[in-house]
């Protein structure tokens, strides 16, 4: 049987010829950095991209199930081994799922070109998208059918939020009592603060890690109890300054820095991003009211590609068309960079059972907060009979007949239409 010629280094020949065994480590490297010829070019997997980001409705897991069956199963562009290697880092960073994958296939035949076209190309069609409609909901919002429209619509999100919840919960939370602990925690949090603590994600995983992977360090006790006082005060301290800063920005500066930290610290799925967003435009900025929010989660259920483009409307609503571009970089581009930086070394330890402990105590930390964040959101959607009917409906139809979102959303608007002008 023949083989293929081993790969020759011109600047590294003698040195091969002389060391045997550097040669091959040599070999080792440069095939791990170098892949395999594709069978397509870039241009056709951007050509994918653009389309599934123009007609992929059914949020992130529909996304990514496409992205499979499309690439791997059908016409074999991308290796099982890759999508999985992809889809696991796409979960364990933070930031929008099925953007992280995209970015990551692209990268892995063609590298930084190959993910930076391919994010953009899976992302733009929606932005586009949201910002007509961001465009017509200020130009026409206080016409009647434009409220009625949302009237409806705004309730089925309830519903299907609350669905997304219950599925993600089962399959993440399972049967642990310490997830179910972090779970209700977080839920809790959520509903009295109506916000999402960023930092409780962070000590849950670490909580986590800590019980099922104790390193060394973490059982021995500490030399004296000043140390763990003052490492208890430096958040606070690192906060202090960032905050000041941030108020004296102008509005742009304001949204760019608020969404880059929404698009570097919201783990889980998409819907994590629901009461993150909701704490900060709505509650602590006033950038949004509690209907315009409603309203701008509701446009992300409505519209094809990443679920968490509803940020380019929210984006749009406070400062137009900046606003929106502004935004969606802001929330993009940080699981762009960690996609890129992470993606080469991703395979040797991303399957650490410290990695693993850490996502566990993550994931459920997030899955509380989308649960609690159904609850804040219901308070305000659900306002009379008419709605909560809705809202139940739609939980209804997509717990028992699994009928795709965008045809519930729909159904919700037409409802709406005929109940509005009732209501009114």
């Amino acid at each position: 049987m023949r083989q293929s010629p081993p790969f020759r280094d011109p600047t590294s020949q003698t040195t091969a010829r002389q060391h045997p065994t550097i040669a091959s480590v040599s070999h080792a490297i440069v095939k791990t950095a170098a892949p395999s010829m594709p069978q397509y070019t870039l241009w056709q997997l951007v050509a994918y991209m653009v389309r599934l980001g123009t007609i992929g409705f059914g949020g992130p897991v529909a996304l990514v199930g496409y992205m499979h069956r499309d690439l791997v199963e059908q016409r074999g562009w991308i290796s099982e081994s890759d999508y999985k290697e992809g889809m696991t880092l796409s979960q364990l960073a933070p930031g929008p799922l099925a953007t992280q994958l995209a970015i990551y296939l692209g990268f892995v035949h063609y590298r930084l070109a190959g993910a930076t076209l391919v994010g953009i190309a899976f992302v733009l069609p929606s932005f586009l998208m949201v910002l007509a409609i961001g465009w017509a909901y200020v130009r026409f919002g206080g016409l009647p059918w434009m409220q009625s429209v949302f009237y409806g619509v705004g309730a089925a999100v309830i519903g299907i939020i609350a669905s997304s919840a219950y599925k993600l919960t089962t399959r993440a939370v399972g049967t642990d009592r310490l997830l179910w602990a972090i779970f209700g925690v977080s839920a809790a949090v959520t509903i009295i603060t109506e916000s999402e603590i960023v930092w409780l994600f962070f000590a849950a995983g670490f909580l986590v890690y800590a019980v099922r992977t104790p390193p060394k360090w973490l059982r021995a006790p500490p030399p004296n109890a000043m140390r763990g006082a003052a490492w208890t005060g430096i958040p606070m301290s690192l906060l202090a300054a960032p905050a000041a800063a941030f108020l004296g920005l102008p509005l742009l500066g304001q949204v760019a820095v608020y969404f880059t930290l929404a698009g570097s610290f919201v783990f889980g799925s998409v819907l994590a991003i629901v009461p993150f967003l909701y704490g900060g435009v709505v509650k602590e900025y006033g950038w949004l009211t509690d209907q315009q929010f409603v309203d701008a989660v509701a446009v992300a259920m409505i519209t094809p590609g990443p679920v968490v483009i509803t940020v380019g409307f929210i984006g749009y609503l406070i400062a137009e068309v900046p606003g929106a571009c502004v935004a969606a970089l802001g929330v993009f581009l940080p699981c762009y960079l960690i996609t890129i930086f992470f993606a080469p070394f991703f395979k040797k330890h991303g399957r650490a059972r410290s990695v693993v402990a850490i996502v566990d105590g993550v994931t459920a930390a997030a899955i509380g907060a989308i649960a609690g964040a159904v609850v804040v959101l219901g308070q305000r959607s659900i306002t009379d009979g008419t709605t909560a009917s809705i809202a139940v409906g739609s939980l209804l139809v997509l717990w028992r007949w699994k009928v795709p979102e965008p045809l519930v959303v729909l159904g919700a608007a037409i409802l709406g239409c005929f109940a509005h002008p009732m209501h009114l």
